[in-house]
């Protein structure tokens, strides 16, 4: 499949790997693609598994909705769901990528039957991360959230100057620059950037969708480079799992893992979904 449909949107989608092997499907973060999954995809592949990749809402040209409240934890884990669907599958083992990692989560959460395993990248459970503002330096990691808050400013300050502020920021992170190059292209799309932003303009939703314990085997990967999600949080993820669950910390990794580890990512993820699957 090269993508799916809902609600009247197109959703791009990377359908990889053999057809008979078990499921793995990956999320992407912000300002990601699907092309985030490349390199872990080829060895996910090699190992036997198919993979199923989505530009997800925001990122696909044609699933772009303007409206905040359309990017509601809620929306996002459906179209998930409706991937799944299209794809004909009851349930896959699911990767999920910073934003694509609160998916993850809450869909592990949400809907323990069509989740075979989680594997969530950088991001911790949304209920640690939430307690990990309030007791440790993460508001200060996350101030880009609330600037995000803000209408219209931040797309309009981020693409000057074909999107050089965005280049820097990304850059100074450590991505590669020709993957840097690649999301600065795609976020300067009509439209691209500010519905990634809306991810963000959704959050004050969150607190009336929390997300509960997750009782699907969990694998939780952490870089302890990561300048914008810090230890506390990570370290705290565990309470708000009841089922085998396993931290990995990447040593000497920045916060785009699937990008700068992908091997290493890869064969963690094998092991979980063959130990779980």
């Amino acid at each position: 499949m090269d993508g799916f449909r809902r609600d009247g949107m197109v959703f791009d989608v990377r359908d990889g790997g053999p057809r008979n092997g078990a499921p793995v499907v990956l999320l992407h973060g912000f300002p990601q693609d699907a092309a985030a999954w490349t390199a872990v995809s080829t060895d996910l592949h090699a190992a036997g598994l198919r993979t199923l990749a989505p530009d997800q809402r925001g990122y696909s040209p044609s699933a772009r909705p303007t409206a905040r409240s359309a990017y509601r934890l809620r929306e996002l884990t459906g179209d998930v769901l409706a991937l799944l669907d299209e794809a004909g599958l009851d349930s896959a083992h699911v990767v999920g990528h910073d934003w694509g990692g609160v998916v993850g989560w809450a869909m592990a959460a949400w809907h323990p039957d069509r989740v075979r395993t989680l594997t969530a990248l950088s991001v911790p459970h949304p209920a640690a991360m939430a307690k990990a503002l309030v007791t440790s330096d993460q508001l200060l990691r996350s101030y880009y959230m609330g600037l995000f808050q803000v209408p219209f400013l931040p797309e309009r300050l981020l693409l000057v100057a074909g999107g050089e502020p965005l280049r820097r920021l990304f850059l100074r992170s450590e991505l590669p620059r020709d993957v840097c190059e690649h999301y600065v292209r795609r976020m300067r799309e009509p439209g691209a950037l500010a519905a990634a932003i809306s991810w963000y303009r959704a959050l004050p939703s969150y607190p009336r969708d929390p997300v509960g314990t997750v009782r699907v085997p969990t694998l939780h990967l952490w870089s302890d480079r990561d300048a914008f999600l810090g230890r506390t949080a990570t370290e705290e993820t565990a309470r708000f799992v009841d089922a085998p669950y396993r931290l990995e910390v990447l040593a000497g990794v920045t916060h785009w893992i699937p990008e700068l580890a992908p091997e290493r990512t890869a064969a963690l993820v094998v092991a979980h979904v063959r130990e779980h699957g």
